[in-house]
């Protein structure tokens, strides 16, 4: 299956938050129950600078992959994966034009990984103009 395109923007300063189905030929939901994320974005596709890396595991103020769902609480059995940027981290991105992100869904660990790419694409970042801080 190959990657689905997606492109997005993400406001600096606002929140980003969407949820993505993964579904299988049927549009059935893929059980993610031992499933994590992944996702980079870079300036450019190979290029060594990251923008921003998002995980499983949630950072600031929930910013991360959650295999249940943007709201946290649906099963992983609903094949459902929610991406959230919180305002606090979306205000400490800066870059000028597009940047190239892939998200990744993966089981298992080190050499034995089943991936998943489920999605690729362009992320816009949308400059703020009222800093509230």
């Amino acid at each position: 299956m190959a990657a689905g395109r997606y492109d997005f923007t993400i406001e600096q300063g606002a929140t980003t938050n969407f949820e993505v189905q993964y579904q299988d030929s049927n549009e059935n939901p893929i059980d993610l129950t031992d499933y994590q994320g992944r996702m980079q974005i870079r300036p450019l596709v190979g290029s060594s600078t990251i923008h921003l890396t998002l995980s499983s595991s949630l950072g600031i103020c929930g910013t991360g992959i959650n295999m249940s769902g943007s709201n946290g609480t649906t099963p992983p059995t609903s094949g459902s994966v929610g991406i959230y940027i919180s305002a606090a981290t979306s205000s400490m991105l800066d870059w000028d034009g597009n940047a190239y992100y892939d998200l990744e869904v993966y089981s298992g660990s080190n050499d034995c990984e089943y991936v998943v790419r489920l999605l690729q694409g362009k992320v816009r970042l949308s400059k703020e103009i009222t800093l509230a801080r």
